[in-house]
């Protein structure tokens, strides 16, 4: 399965030992991740000015992604009315990436699930579906 981490989750992946650090675990180990340049320059950011992680403790995060595809950020945001126009750019990049399903815990992003054009799912519900041994659509 192809699957799109958003940014939040990526973050809580490396900040803690929950439920994301499993998720993203399992998605290198067992499935296609779905990398992007919006993505990545988000998480860069989100770690040097919100995290305040020194520059070297960044580079570390970022070079775990180093070997991994990245879609370039596409043409145009997504048609997808979302409330925060950036996620509009998160959303281009999961279908341009062809991911079969976005993880985030954000909720612009998951409050618009039924209108976009992959299933949006929170790192529970996919850790579940996972644990099920489901499939999305």
């Amino acid at each position: 399965m192809r699957v799109c981490l958003d940014t939040n989750v990526l973050v809580a992946a490396f900040a803690t030992r929950g439920l994301c650090a499993d998720v993203l675990r399992t998605v290198l180990a067992e499935h296609a991740l779905v990398l992007g340049e919006v993505i990545l320059t988000e998480l860069r950011r989100v770690l040097e000015r919100k995290l305040h992680l020194p520059e070297a403790q960044v580079e570390a995060v970022m070079d775990v992604f180093a070997g991994f595809e990245t879609v370039p950020r596409p043409p145009e945001p997504s048609p997808v009315d979302v409330r925060d126009p950036a996620d509009r750019w998160v959303l281009a990049t999961a279908v341009a990436g062809r991911a079969d399903v976005l993880v985030t815990g954000d909720d612009d992003l998951l409050a618009v699930a039924e209108e976009a054009p992959l299933p949006i799912l929170t790192a529970r519900a996919f850790w579940e579906l996972l644990r099920r041994g489901g499939h999305v659509r």
